[in-house]
């Protein structure tokens, strides 16, 4: 029997011990942090709900309030992190009926995202402006991101036993966790992010004489701490030379991707390069490429057709 004690806890009480049994030690650093803000949230949100009053009007009054301030997928993301603890609070009989049955997931209306990247001029007029030195600099980190559509902690987790010049190969089977004041290398995003990734022959000429030398264990642009802004700042300044729209590094990373697409490599391929977990998530991303690119497939069709009389 399920104590009155257990009943009378803290709704974010159980879900700040739960996260510690459960998600602590079996998620990446990244995603426990998330799961922490849930908490602060719960704290925010329901400071005096009890585990014992927790049912179903309460569950959804809880999640309306979120959804005030947040868009829907933000309020979905909320919810489900907040249903595993339910659901095994249901289990050990602390709630007697599962208060997220029929639940409804509300938002605000999502803002419009408009993902920034380059067009083929544009990013030739950015090479341009770099200072391509003899030694490793951040402006041959912002050219491989572009080659290769890495993710930043992927590419500042490069070392020089990465590379397989020999088959023109880069491969991709940790990252570098910068947002640490010591940092160190930690696992990739997910198992569909470690990848190998062809490059071409004249950045495999580059890199192949730029890390002579360094230490085949060791980080290649990574010499001291390292911040996303210090990158973003220097790719900036390149934007505006270029007279191009000013991106981030993860913009370089869209850049690639759409270069791609728009050049017909297959959705299938762009999404084993961008190590995406399924050709879904890249179909989403660039959803207004692939369209665009359809619409030209039609008027080629159609085209086509017409010729045919």
């Amino acid at each position: 029997m399920v104590s009155k004690k257990k009943k009378e806890q803290l709704f974010y009480d159980y879900f700040e011990e739960w996260v510690e049994l459960y998600k602590v030690g079996a998620v990446r650093q990244v995603t426990l942090q998330k799961y922490r803000m849930t908490t602060q949230r719960l704290v925010e949100l329901a400071p005096k709900l009890k585990m014992g009053e927790l049912n179903r009007q309460r569950y959804q009054e809880l999640l309306n309030e979120y959804a005030i301030t947040h868009e829907r997928q933000t309020t979905m993301d909320f919810h489900h992190q907040i249903k595993g603890s339910i659901m095994d609070a249901v289990d050990e009989g602390i709630i007697d009926k599962n208060p997220t049955r029929k639940v409804i997931i509300k938002g605000r209306a999502p803002s419009e995202k408009k993902i920034k990247f380059l067009n083929q001029f544009e990013i030739q007029a950015l090479f341009r402006e770099m200072n391509l030195a003899d030694e490793i600099n951040w402006d041959w980190f912002i050219l491989l991101v572009a080659k290769t559509g890495l993710r930043f902690s992927e590419a500042l987790g490069l070392t020089p036993n990465d590379f397989d010049f020999s088959k023109q190969k880069l491969t991709v089977n940790k990252t570098w966790n910068y947002k640490r004041a010591h940092g160190r290398f930690q696992e990739t995003k997910n198992e569909s992010s470690k990848r190998k990734i062809q490059i071409d022959w004249q950045t495999a000429m580059q890199f192949s004489q730029l890390i002579k030398g360094l230490d085949p264990d060791e980080p290649i642009f990574v010499k001291s701490r390292v911040f996303n802004s210090t990158v973003n700042n220097r790719l900036k300044v390149l934007c505006e030379k270029a007279d191009s729209p000013v991106i981030t590094i993860h913009g370089l990373r869209h850049t690639h991707a759409s270069l791609l697409l728009f050049a017909g490599v297959s959705i299938a391929s762009v999404a084993t390069r961008l190590g995406h977990s399924s050709m879904t998530t890249t179909q989403e991303t660039y959803l207004h490429i692939i369209q665009e690119l359809e619409n030209k497939d039609n008027d080629k069709i159609m085209q086509h057709l017409a010729s045919l009389m």
